[in-house]
């Protein structure tokens, strides 16, 4: 009987046969500017690449998320690493060219070599080692290469469930863990508070009322509310912060009429978007300043509407959960140590399959978070290949316990 760290090693030396065409595909992503809303291009290489390795199934669904089947058993395990990335800000601040994909010193640079494209490589080599090696006959693996989700995280596997049909039972996000296996992340509410003045000729300020004004005891409200917001020992502290002021004025010698202060409100283990809302509402300085709830409401690089409110709840999948402890003992048999079980400290599509439906997810990819939208991001080599070899051996290691988890 192969042990374990047998298995661990054999995929650790099928990846490496691999290395040479992981890097080269997450290169050629990198390559091609891919921002929200506009990500055919870097799309339509992905879906080419899934297509080579001869994926039972490989296609564009509605919204544009790549999506490839393998396999068509009754545990269906979803594989995600979302294709969109923020823009690059001051291309002088970068020390290397954002889209040429650089390989140096062991190291794949450039936008997105964090966040999150390497996942994207090394799931969509991990399982065409799967491929070649069997895969269990009691699994389906869906991989998708989704859009948007800098722009409104979870929208896009809210839409894979909800209007393409395909429900999974369990998900592996592709975030980056720096190849920990995380179980969790706060949530988050965006809404806006919107206060209403007179305008007059900034000559005569007593004529007008100023709304810009309004919303200064807010602002110090929502400081002293942030200091008081509950701490999860898993998840950490609530935050709330005001993080965009705009106004309405006829001229720069104008009270301003009308001003709008965005709230970014990160929610904790135990807290509710509601009640969240609630709080911000019943802030003393809030006057008959409202406070609503913001919407997404935009259209994909296919032509897709995608409308959803910017709810985005926390979840926390606990540590003993099956999903946690399987994939755990696959990263454990390729590096030879139990790898650190945590948290993101940002949003992931973990929000839409987790948070909202309740869907079991957990996270695992190469990369460290803290370089994710920097003009420093980076991936080690190395950590691509056991990345693959570990993606490599899950629909084999979560085929063990199918009736457990098959049906959420």
């Amino acid at each position: 009987m192969t042990s374990e760290s047998e298995r661990g090693r054999a995929a650790l030396a099928a990846a490496a046969n691999h290395e040479d065409e992981i890097v080269r595909f997450l290169r050629e992503m990198i390559a091609i500017p891919a921002a929200s809303l506009n990500e055919g291009d870097r799309c339509r290489r992905v879906l080419e690449e899934y297509e080579r390795l001869g994926f039972d199934e490989a296609r564009f669904d509605r919204l544009g998320n790549v999506v490839a089947r393998l396999g068509n058993g009754p545990l269906k395990i979803l594989m995600d690493g979302h294709i969109d990335c923020v823009g690059v800000g001051d291309p002088d601040a970068w020390a290397h060219d954002p889209f040429e994909g650089k390989l140096e010193d062991g190291k794949v640079w450039g936008r997105g070599a964090v966040d999150e494209l390497p996942a994207i490589a090394c799931m969509a080599y991990g399982l065409r080692i799967a491929r070649e090696h069997g895969l269990p006959d009691a699994v389906t693996v869906y991989l998708t290469a989704s859009v948007m989700e800098e722009d409104c995280d979870g929208y896009c596997l809210l839409h894979l469930i909800e209007k393409e049909g395909i429900r999974p039972d369990v998900v592996v996000i592709g975030e980056p863990t720096d190849l920990g296996v995380y179980r969790g992340q706060r949530g988050r509410v965006e809404a806006v508070i919107s206060a209403r003045g007179v305008s007059s000729h900034a000559a005569h300020p007593e004529e007008g009322v100023n709304a810009l004004y309004k919303l200064a005891p807010v602002l110090q409200d929502l400081e002293a509310l942030n200091e008081r917001l509950p701490v999860d020992d898993f998840l950490g502290k609530g935050t709330v912060v005001a993080s965009y002021l705009e106004c309405d004025s006829a001229s720069l010698n104008a009270v301003p009429a009308a001003a709008r202060l965005y709230v970014d409100r990160r929610l904790t283990a135990g807290e509710t978007p509601e009640a969240a809302l609630a709080e911000i509402r019943a802030l003393p300085g809030i006057g008959d300043s409202t406070v609503e709830l913001l919407e997404y409401d935009e259209t994909s690089w296919t032509g897709e509407l995608a409308r959803q409110d910017k709810i985005f709840p926390a979840w926390v999948l606990p540590e003993e959960h099956v999903l946690v402890r399987s994939p755990s003992e696959v990263v454990a048999s390729v590096t030879g140590t139990p790898p650190r079980i945590s948290r993101w400290g940002f949003s992931t599509n973990g929000v839409a399959t987790m948070g909202r439906h309740g869907i079991p997810s957990v996270g695992f990819a190469p990369g460290l978070e803290e370089l994710a939208h920097t003009t420093e991001e980076w991936v080690a080599v190395g950590d691509l290949v056991t990345a693959t070899a570990a993606y490599s051996l899950m629909p084999e290691a979560l085929a063990v316990h199918a009736d457990e988890l098959s049906g959420g």
